[in-house]
């Protein structure tokens, strides 16, 4: 855990990140970029708090967070459950608000890190589609070494990169100059794939194409992507981190339209890491819950950020995981992963 972090107010040893959430979002904004200000929103209420959580992204209320007393409710529950840190990937395309971000960070005590780079190409400025690969390279260089969406403000991790499936042509020069970034800035790489299980595979390809480094590099959402072992370990053993941050959603019904799939409970999701961590993978394994929308939201009657320390860690206890290895999982992946060595 040697280096430094890179977080919205400043650079801290690695050492003192603490337990650590690598995949969340604290102020974002995920409705369509031309739905961002509808007429009249539908509220949610205690009649409809089920359905508006079930089928998350049908909402346009649920779907933005943007109440700084939520967030602060929220970190400060992260606080005294022991949390330390919060990886914030609201990027390009979701409205990131770095110096709101500093704010929270300091009335909360909670690190935040900020993410560089762009989302998913429904969220994209028409603008990128004109850039060639060296200046997205160069501007998500610049988001990490001298400052972030109009700020000082530094981002101390590249991503979540967006891609979709198939990946677009934007898409796939923005992977290609982020593994390029993450090569000469030292920062870590995560992405967002697509909906298909050939999607993390082929980013693997783009990523190592371009020179990016695999130990340092994360592909998240595993819990609705991935769910054949042998393409799992097949990953593992190019040297990737996966990350699984669906971490309290515990529905198997999943609310993307035209997606097919069960979606895995907590207990699930743990056995197969357990199953992963059997094979020598400790160290490969990323945790998060990817909060994006209200109702998960301790404000809302969600689960909060607190949740992975709170509940998840003691059913991993009693399902057989070490606290060396749960030690692992939420403090020194995190650390080695969000480090700056110079």
């Amino acid at each position: 855990m040697g280096g430094f972090a890179q977080t919205v107010t400043g650079r801290i040893a690695a050492a003192e990140l603490g337990r650590t959430l690598m995949h969340e979002h604290i102020l974002c904004d995920l409705r369509a970029p031309g739905e961002r200000i509808p007429p009249s929103p539908e509220p949610i209420t205690m009649e409809n708090r089920f359905e508006v959580d079930y089928f998350q992204n049908r909402v346009a209320e649920n779907m933005f967070l943007d109440d700084d007393a939520a967030a602060d409710l929220d970190l400060k529950h992260y606080a005294a459950a022991g949390g330390g840190t919060i990886v914030e990937l609201t990027i390009g395309g979701m409205a990131p608000q770095p110096e709101r971000l500093a704010a929270l960070s300091r009335a909360t005590g909670v690190n935040i890190v900020l993410g560089a780079g762009w989302y998913t190409q429904a969220y994209l400025p028409p603008e990128l589609g004109a850039m060639d690969e060296d200046a997205l390279q160069t501007e998500i260089e610049a988001q990490v070494l001298h400052g972030a969406w109009g700020t000082q403000i530094r981002c101390g991790i590249i991503g979540e990169i967006g891609c979709s499936w198939p990946i677009t042509p934007t898409e796939r020069r923005i992977l290609s100059a982020a593994a390029k970034a993450q090569r000469a800035t030292g920062a870590a790489l995560t992405i967002h794939p697509g909906r298909h299980e050939d999607a993390p595979a082929e980013i693997a390809d783009i990523v190592m194409a371009a020179g990016g480094d695999p130990e340092r590099t994360i592909i998240g959402h595993m819990d609705r992507t991935v769910f054949d072992r042998d393409r799992l370990l097949a990953l593992l053993a190019r040297g990737f981190v996966l990350e699984w941050d669906f971490f309290g959603i515990e529905t198997s019904q999943y609310w993307m339209a035209g997606v097919d799939l069960d979606l895995p409970t907590d207990y699930m999701r743990l056995d197969l890491i357990r199953t992963l961590i059997d094979r020598g993978y400790l160290g490969q394994i990323a945790l998060s819950h990817d909060i994006c929308t209200r109702t998960r939201l301790l404000a809302n009657g969600g689960h909060g950020y607190g949740h992975l320390i709170a509940h998840v860690a003691p059913l991993a206890r009693r399902r057989g995981f070490s606290a060396s290895e749960l030690d692992q999982l939420l403090v020194k992946t995190p650390a080695r992963l969000l480090s700056f060595l110079s």
